[in-house]
């Protein structure tokens, strides 16, 4: 499965807790790194709300919700900031009239490659 280095804006909430706003480091089509400023252990549930810039899209900007399970921490020293490796479980595309179309398309290649 082929990851995507991208720096995206990331909104994760874990089941019962507050949001953090965050960015990815890498995305693929059944996973996401981003980093946090605490630990969650693995197996926790989240939802990850991540906005596709237009020139990712080449369209609008495209925000994508899913239901993901953490697999792995990492803490790197020195840095207050813990990276989460986090295994896509199922995932919703967020749609406004003007990006229905594309986002049909993007939504069947990601089943495909599922």
């Amino acid at each position: 499965m082929r990851r995507f280095d991208m720096r995206l804006p990331a909104i994760v909430r874990l089941v019962g807790a507050d949001e953090f706003h965050t960015e990815t480091q890498n995305v693929s089509a059944r996973g996401v790194f981003f980093y946090l400023d605490r630990a969650v252990a693995a197996g926790t549930e989240l939802e990850v709300t991540l906005t596709f810039p237009p020139h990712v899209t080449l369209t609008d900007a495209v925000r994508v919700r899913f239901a993901a399970r953490v697999i792995r921490c990492e803490t790197l020293l020195p840095s207050s900031r813990i990276g989460m490796a986090a295994m896509i479980e199922n995932y919703e595309f967020l749609r406004s009239d003007a990006t229905a179309d594309f986002l049909g398309d993007l939504e069947k290649e990601w089943k495909a490659a599922e």
